[in-house]
């Protein structure tokens, strides 16, 4: 499993609790910077964040990741259709929470959530 990481960097207990909660090593870290320029338009600059990840068409198909979105929620949902797009489903993503009481601000790994459940689950509402 890898992680793609377009957040924070997370400390090496995080990736602990993620490979518990997921049942399976996470085999690499990949860590992508993204920043967006608010003066210039969304879509592309989202389009070269999830390039810099470097999967071919075939691996974006074919490898098992989960994601961890960025914290600017336009560039969340931006993100989450542009991946969508190249991989054919709504991948897993990781939410984090910060430790209650901790100073400074820490936060540990609250969940994965499966978008494409969450998908198939909201279908049944329509």
């Amino acid at each position: 499993m890898f992680l793609i990481n377009f957040s924070h960097p997370l400390t090496e207990n995080q990736i602990q609790k993620l490979e518990e909660k997921l049942g399976q090593k996470i085999e690499r870290v990949m860590e992508i910077d993204a920043y967006i320029d608010q003066q210039k338009p969304l879509i592309p600059q989202i389009a070269e964040l999830v390039d810099r990840v470097g999967f071919t068409s075939h691996e974006w198909q074919t490898v098992p990741f989960i994601l961890n979105p960025p914290s600017l929620s336009i560039s969340a949902v931006t993100l989450l259709a542009e991946v969508h797009g190249r991989c054919g489903y709504f991948p897993p993503v990781l939410r984090l929470r910060p430790v209650e009481g901790s100073l400074p601000l820490q936060f540990e790994v609250a969940e994965i959530i499966n978008l494409h459940q969450v998908r198939e689950e909201a279908r049944k509402r329509r």
